[in-house]
């Protein structure tokens, strides 16, 4: 397991030996809150909870370049890949993850902010266990580097997660945990831009 981090704090993503992560993978989990319905058998399922993760591609100046969803599921520059939607954030481990080569990401981007939003308007008093994790895929094992858990629970529909910032030759995590309200990373700009 990574360390662990809380709101605020970064980490600068170096390997053991001193080198630069090249190929990491952002995950993203969460839970339902909701109680267990039950049936007349006595079996029951919890509410389905369907939250999207995207990443925001941002300049130096805070200007937005591009934008990884579950409707653009590559970036521009190619150098980042969306595994796809879940519905439902059931099972264990991430249920969303975006695929980023940090060798590939273009000389213009700056920032990626990773932001978690709620399509269907559930907010996050319906939600829990909701983490961010980095994890390196450039290593044997794809080890995990770093893990944001996330307690805020409340009536926001959208998240600012993480960023990942360009820091000399490298580059840092930083955990942000910012509420905002938005269906989808169309709505996520100007807060994820807030937290640059």
């Amino acid at each position: 397991m990574g360390l662990s981090l809380s709101k605020g704090q970064s980490l600068s993503l170096t390997k053991s030996d001193g080198g630069a992560l090249s190929k990491v993978r952002m995950g993203l989990g969460w839970d339902s809150a909701a109680p267990v319905k039950r049936g007349i058998f006595g079996r029951g399922k919890a509410a389905e909870v369907d939250l999207d993760a995207s990443a925001i591609y941002f300049d130096q100046a805070g200007q937005p370049l591009d934008k990884i969803w579950f409707k653009q599921l590559k970036s521009t520059d190619g150098s980042a890949q969306h595994t796809g939607d879940n519905l439902t954030g059931a099972g264990d481990g991430d249920d969303e993850t975006i695929l980023v080569d940090l060798t590939k990401v273009s000389p213009a981007v700056a920032q990626i902010v990773f932001v978690i939003s709620s399509y269907s308007g559930q907010t996050f008093d319906l939600v829990q266990n909701a983490f961010c994790r980095l994890v390196d895929d450039s290593t044997a094992g794809s080890p995990e580097v770093v893990r944001f858990e996330l307690t805020d629970a409340g009536t926001h529909t959208a998240m600012v997660m993480a960023k990942v910032s360009r820091e000399g030759a490298g580059w840092k995590f930083t955990a942000v945990g910012n509420r905002a309200a938005g269906r989808s990373v169309l709505d996520l700009i100007a807060p994820a831009a807030q937290a640059l």
